[in-house]
């Protein structure tokens, strides 16, 4: 006689995976928010309660030496209605006009250049990177040097094809402008060559063989092959350098203090002078939350054109 038993079916089996697989995946999220922990306390500390409080303190009168009580939108109404704001507007716009351009048409030339092979190739990409890693103050020190109408070296080279304001570079309302403008050309064009440096060797060369191939000469290799499969560093670049100039300071505030008679005087600028000089925190608060959102407007708007042109390959 012969007896069989049956095997009790495993009820918790099929329940208990999920749950082990959740604790696991509990235990994950966990360890990963541990940590960011840190770099949220930091960022949160130093970065987001100052936004806040700024935001805060662009609707009080603030000066530092009495407690700020709130006055509504009085900061943005004078800010709409002030010439300094505008003038200081204007500048912004304009330095930024020429500087994001020139330098990412800068750094996308000698891009292209430094990704030749020839003698002297690192020397070159090295000095052309190295203002970027010094700090602006002291290269716009140097550059100050430099453009003194009686000692300055590049003055004097200057003098020789006649190229001499009776003011000096720094001092002449025509010129003031161009040369803050130069220094910061000079200071990034490295930074952002780098960038594009980094993207057209991740381009196949097989490519480029193909369109030699087919008889492409080098403008037609560059517009058809280069510029696209360079938009995603393009997008970076360009996004970059719009926010850095219109963040322009250190090399105004050493060359120039936004001088002569305002001409070289930006936003950041009036923030400072109305927030440390004037000791009107308040209203320098309302300045920086209009560039700010005049940053994120212009930024979006670039994000958007130059997304719809990128290359996937």
């Amino acid at each position: 006689m012969t007896t069989t038993i049956a095997a009790a079916p495993a009820t918790g089996t099929s329940s208990a995976a999920p749950r082990r697989r959740l604790r696991a995946g509990g235990r994950r999220a966990l360890t990963a928010w541990l940590f960011l922990a840190p770099s949220l306390i930091i960022l949160t500390a130093f970065t987001l309660y100052p936004m806040i409080q700024a935001v805060y303190l662009s609707f009080t009168d603030y000066n530092l030496i009495r407690a700020a009580e709130f006055i509504g939108l009085s900061n943005y109404v004078e800010l709409f209605q002030s010439a300094p704001f505008w003038n200081a507007f204007t500048n912004t716009v304009v330095y930024a006009l020429v500087v994001t351009p020139v330098t990412v048409i800068l750094a996308l030339l000698f891009a292209i250049m430094l990704n030749q092979a020839f003698h002297g190739r690192a020397f070159a990409r090295t000095a052309i990177f190295l203002p970027f890693i010094v700090s602006l103050g002291i290269i716009a020190i140097a550059w100050a040097f430099l453009l003194d109408p009686n000692i300055g070296l590049l003055s004097y080279w200057l003098g020789f094809v006649g190229i001499v304001p009776e003011q000096g570079w720094l001092s002449d309302p025509r010129y003031a402008m161009g040369a803050v403008m130069l220094v910061g050309v000079w200071k990034n064009v490295g930074f952002y060559m780098v960038i594009y440096l980094a993207g057209l060797q991740s381009i196949p060369v097989d490519m480029y063989e193909a369109a030699r191939l087919d008889g492409a000469g080098p403008w037609q290799r560059f517009r058809s092959i280069t510029l696209p499969l360079l938009s995603n560093q393009t997008l970076l670049v360009m996004v970059l350098a719009l926010i850095s100039t219109l963040q322009a300071f250190d090399q105004i505030y050493v060359m120039t203090r936004g001088g002569p008679f305002f001409r070289t005087e930006t936003l950041v600028m009036l923030i400072y002078r109305e927030g440390f000089q004037e000791l009107r925190f308040g209203y320098a608060s309302a300045i920086s939350f209009v560039l700010l959102i005049f940053v994120f407007i212009l930024s979006m708007i670039q994000f958007g054109y130059l997304r719809r042109k990128q290359v996937t390959y």
